[in-house]
């Protein structure tokens, strides 16, 4: 009688040759052998169903390690784009030695909780370099919202007008949408006219459209999602996480 290690094998061996029942070999097997491999395998399975975890983790591992190849190369064609687009708002010290990229939407309520951990990253980092991407996925009022912002950008340069709008709306209770990001652009001092006209720019545009290219190739599904160093961010990792990955940027450990 063979061994549980050779069974388990065995087992494992032929959960493989079942799932490629279209192949011609695994095609040679009658249906009460392959009714009998079945029964093995469930029984293995059950019996040791740590094997499953131990699978499970492993294509985790695998998946995440393809995840951070298509981060690195997407990152090595379009580097510069993602950090120093003049479509980008740069607010923070423009000439820090890490720059922090967020892709958000003013939609997003985990962006909503993640902007008061951007502020205490600037406040405690003098030397932090924020990027902020305009990236509209949660509907039509997101989209609007996020023409308007870039109206913003393009009438305010310096970036403390746009950070002041940023605020005003990420931080606004409701469903924020053109009206809202007038009203608060308006509250933050701005040109209406101009932002009006500045919204009818194919700049606007422009804008959004390098922004899901960028978030596209980085393989951003969601927002928050961030660049920071060589690194890719998907979703709020709270503020210690932030902070850990600008010490990693900056001096290669979590704490420099």
């Amino acid at each position: 009688m063979p061994s549980l290690r050779n069974l388990g094998r065995f087992a494992i061996a032929a959960t493989f040759a079942l799932s490629l029942s279209h192949v011609a070999s695994a095609q040679s097997f009658s249906d009460a052998q392959r009714g009998e491999l079945e029964q093995i395998i469930k029984n293995y399975l059950v019996s040791h169903p740590e094997v499953l975890e131990e699978m499970t983790a492993e294509l985790t591992k695998r998946q995440q390690a393809e995840e951070n190849e298509k981060h690195q190369a997407a990152l090595k064609k379009d580097s510069d784009t993602i950090f120093n687009s003049p479509r980008g708002v740069t607010v923070g010290n423009h000439s820090g030695d890490v720059t922090f990229v967020e892709f958000f939407d003013y939609n997003c309520g985990y962006c909503k909780r993640a902007m008061s951990d951007m502020f205490d990253l600037m406040k405690s980092d003098p030397k932090l370099r924020v990027v902020l991407k305009e990236f509209p996925v949660l509907g039509p009022g997101s989209v609007e919202a996020a023409q308007v912002a870039v109206a913003v950008r393009m009438q305010d340069p310096s970036g403390k007008k746009y950070l002041d709008f940023h605020q005003k709306l990420l931080g606004g209770r409701g469903q924020a949408d053109k009206a809202r990001a007038l009203a608060a652009a308006k509250d933050a001092g701005l040109d209406m006219a101009r932002l009006e006209k500045d919204m009818a720019s194919p700049e606007v545009k422009a804008t959004l459209e390098e922004n899901f290219r960028l978030a596209e190739s980085l393989g951003l599904n969601g927002t928050p999602s961030y660049v920071i160093g060589d690194q890719v961010v998907v979703g709020a990792v709270g503020l210690d996480g932030l902070s850990h990955k600008i010490s990693e940027a900056r001096c290669g450990k979590e704490t420099c």
